[in-house]
């Protein structure tokens, strides 16, 4: 079985929580059951692009978010950095901007 359904449910979780929703609310926002969106983030449906479509909007986020960069492979580079991208993704942009000059403080430490 391929793992997309649990990555996606994990991506729709991230953002629901972010968003400071319940998983009640973002049903009712999708208008999907309550039982379907849980699911959905355990990866135990196969949702279809329409259920996909509505809880993305529910969340205010581009469908693609949801699809962004899935690679399997841990240990590749690509998967590493979509990882930084997808946790960045759901922060403030204020939130964003802290650790875009953490990150310039660690690389310019590093370079000593």
């Amino acid at each position: 079985m391929s793992d997309l359904p649990k990555l996606i449910g994990e991506r729709i979780r991230k953002y629901r929580k972010a968003k400071g929703l319940s998983q009640e609310e973002l049903a009712h926002l999708a208008n999907l059951h309550t039982t379907y969106i849980g699911q959905l983030e355990r990866g135990e449906k196969n949702a279809t692009l329409g259920s996909v479509e509505k809880v993305a909007n529910a969340l205010g986020i581009p469908l693609e978010n949801l699809f962004r960069s899935i690679h399997s492979n841990p240990d590749s580079q690509e998967y590493t950095l979509s990882r930084i991208v997808t946790r960045l993704q759901t922060r403030s942009i204020e939130d964003q901007k802290i650790f875009l000059k953490l990150l310039d403080l660690l690389l310019d430490w590093k370079d000593l």
